[in-house]
């Protein structure tokens, strides 16, 4: 068939994923074209040359570590004119040469429109459609209920009435719409090549620097060893190491890990409950996504869920590592091979019709 496959340019966990999936559609022999934006683009325009369109994205606006609603709206009214500009030049550029039969989303936004436009299905391969086609299973306290709100409210505008759903999750839960299936996280095959054992170090993870007193706070378990990406530098302070970005280098820091601490962010989470790694969860303020997989982490008894790294904190998930290693060795998954099977079965339905 021929595909048009839509990729978010805000971080590159999106981009990650879906190199994943546009692998497997090249292999099966489908004719895919891609478009991006940012750094997502770059990235998939190096693995697919001559497959992959650029266009303008939306982004987050941050203040104080946490996105701030009103500076990302303000962003982009300011920034929509030019973008709808070229987007819609871009589009109609891929109509001189390329006529897909269905379009593929993560979470995508322009190609989902040229979609409608041109009346052709829509899937929707990503994880944030849990928010709004699944019923939840945790409590949400007071303080969360606007994000969740909100985090519904933009979930249900993204992709509406698509032909189907993948939703890719480490967790079940009952699903409460037509048209929507649950699979395995997308894992890299870099991941999936990884053989885990138990080392002596644990990893920890915070994009954007988001503890400011981070190393004050890992310094106070002097008898534990931390490995801390992103800093991006090369530092001793004691028991604590920071590590420049290295892929290579994390990858192996995780496979090895005792256990890991990172904010709520899904790719992470999932490649360390896949590697059967005990995970503290401290998610990013204001970002329901992240707020819920934690709190999954906990209910699962893979680890803990926490509003801050503290020293105390800390204590309390080293100390119930064996608990949630035994919890995590039930974890079921086979690579990436439920979803292939669901995406080609929905995809020859597509064609049927």
């Amino acid at each position: 068939m021929n595909i048009l496959y839509g990729v978010p340019g805000e971080g590159l966990g999106h981009a990650t994923r879906s190199k994943v999936v546009i692998g497997h559609l090249l292999s099966q022999g489908h004719n895919v074209c891609v478009v991006s934006s940012s750094r997502a683009y770059q990235m998939l325009a190096a693995n697919f040359p001559g497959r992959v369109h650029e266009i303008r994205g939306f982004h987050l606006a941050y203040k104080n570590l946490t996105v701030s609603k009103a500076r990302t709206a303000a962003l982009t009214l300011r920034s929509a004119p030019e973008n709808l500009r070229v987007n819609f030049r871009k589009y109609r550029e891929l109509l001189c040469d390329f006529e897909p039969e269905v379009v593929i989303s993560d979470f995508e936004s322009f190609s989902f429109l040229f979609a409608k436009w041109k009346g052709l299905p829509v899937v929707s391969i990503d994880n944030m459609q849990i928010i709004s086609r699944a019923a939840l299973d945790v409590p949400v306290p007071p303080p969360e209920r606007p994000n969740l709100t909100l985090a519904r409210q933009i979930v249900r505008a993204k992709l509406p009435r698509s032909h189907h759903y993948l939703i890719t999750t480490f967790f079940r839960l009952p699903l409460i719409k037509e048209r929507t299936t649950l699979v395995p996280p997308i894992l890299r095959p870099e991941v999936l090549a990884l053989t885990p054992t138990r080392g002596a170090h644990v990893l920890v993870y915070q994009s954007a620097t988001t503890q400011k007193d981070l190393i004050a706070q890992l310094q106070q378990l002097p008898g534990q060893e931390f490995r801390v990406y992103g800093f991006n530098k090369d530092e001793n302070h004691g028991n604590v190491q920071l590590r420049a970005f290295s892929e290579q280098g994390f990858l192996q820091d995780l496979a090895s890990a005792r256990a890991v601490v990172t904010n709520g962010g899904f790719s992470l989470i999932s490649e360390a409950v896949y590697l059967r790694k005990p995970v503290c969860a401290v998610p990013i303020p204001a970002q329901f996504e992240q707020f819920l997989n934690a709190a999954e982490v906990e209910k699962l008894g893979y680890g803990r869920h926490f509003g801050a790294i503290t020293p105390d904190n800390l204590r309390a998930f080293l100390y119930d590592l064996s608990g949630f290693e035994a919890a995590l060795s039930t974890y079921p998954q086979h690579g990436n091979q439920e979803l292939f099977a669901a995406l080609e079965a929905v995809l020859a339905e597509v064609a049927r019709a």
